[in-house]
């Protein structure tokens, strides 16, 4: 999926990935959503992100993948559970086939809410 498109809306966003793509991207829109209930969501560089007390993660949808994106402290943190996944920095590339299990997922977005609050 390319993101030189400006996207309106995350829903605008979603609609354009092809739809196995989607499915994965919304069930781990959900389970952000549930572990960060006070999460602002919106798109910043193009792509869906959710915001507490700064950048808190983001996830696309790419050609051959998806990705989450968080902070790089987190993904060295917590390389052993990721270790199933590729990674680089602060992304961890999922496929459809192997979507990133919603408890690793809560765990992830609460220690970057963890993170986002001990800057303040």
């Amino acid at each position: 999926m390319k993101h030189m498109k400006k996207f309106a809306s995350v829903a605008a966003y979603l609609r354009a990935v092809p739809p196995a793509q989607r499915a994965a991207l919304q069930k781990l829109r959900k389970t952000i959503k549930a572990a960060a209930p006070k999460a602002t969501e919106g798109i910043s560089y193009g792509i869906p992100m959710f915001k507490h007390h700064g950048m808190l993660v983001g996830y696309a949808a790419f050609q051959q993948h998806c990705s989450l994106f968080m902070s790089t402290a987190l993904a060295q943190a917590y390389k052993k559970a990721l270790a199933p996944y590729q990674t680089s920095k602060g992304t961890i590339r999922f496929t459809v086939d192997k979507p990133l299990p919603a408890a690793l997922a809560r765990r992830l977005v609460k220690a970057r809410i963890a993170q986002n609050e001990a800057k303040r």
